[in-house]
């Protein structure tokens, strides 16, 4: 019997979002957390020391809301929440700030680096047909 097979992959969903299509997050450079990747999936996420904050860090450096990062139009903004020692990109003392890939940031004794990626995580979907003569 030769089967004949297509591979066709199908097509993305008109309904993707930036997320399922890139890799987005924060890898601690330093601190207490570092070494460890913390993953970015939504529109609106808020670091600090906690409680109510999206990602806490053991950090009393870090305010209980330090920051927060928003995805809106296609970037992504990092603004500072009236913390107590406020928030450096790239060594720059700053309030508000589009992040950019690459981008490290400072919060209390914590380095952060700033990382997206374009991201294929869904997996491939092929559909296969058999010669409906040869099944028989």
């Amino acid at each position: 019997m030769h089967d004949r097979t297509r591979k066709l992959k199908v097509s993305t969903k008109e309904h993707d979002t930036y997320f399922d299509r890139h890799a987005v997050r924060i890898v601690a450079m330093t601190g207490r957390a570092a070494g460890t990747a913390y993953e970015i999936r939504g529109e609106r996420v808020t670091l600090g020391r906690g409680p109510g904050v999206d990602l806490a860090f053991d950090d009393t450096a870090m305010s209980r809301q330090h920051a927060v990062i928003e995805f809106d139009n296609g970037a992504f903004q990092l603004q500072d929440l009236g913390s107590t020692n406020g928030l450096r990109v790239n060594g720059n003392r700053v309030h508000v700030h589009t992040l950019r890939h690459g981008d490290r940031i400072e919060l209390g004794t914590h380095l952060f680096q700033f990382l997206v990626e374009e991201s294929d995580d869904r997996p491939d979907t092929y559909e296969l047909s058999v010669d409906s003569e040869e099944l028989r």
